[in-house]
């Protein structure tokens, strides 16, 4: 069953490690958006980063903090 993130806990959180990965995530982001128009919704995008180890390297990742508002 298909459960709607945002509608029922408010908010979601996207990890993404590089420019191609990032770029994707402020595409759905947007995509997102557009399809919470309709209902007078709107989403909040909070950025910060994150340090995440990856095959015991630390790799810097860029964190958003996506809401409902």
């Amino acid at each position: 069953m298909h459960k709607n993130i945002l509608k029922s806990d408010k908010c979601a959180e996207i990890h993404s490690i590089g420019a191609g990965a990032l770029n994707q995530a402020i595409k759905a982001t947007a995509i997102a958006r557009g399809y919470l128009t309709p209902s007078s919704l709107d989403l909040v995008s909070i950025p910060s980063f994150l340090e995440v180890n990856i095959e015991n390297q630390i790799k810097t990742a860029i964190k958003l903090e996506i809401k409902l508002v």
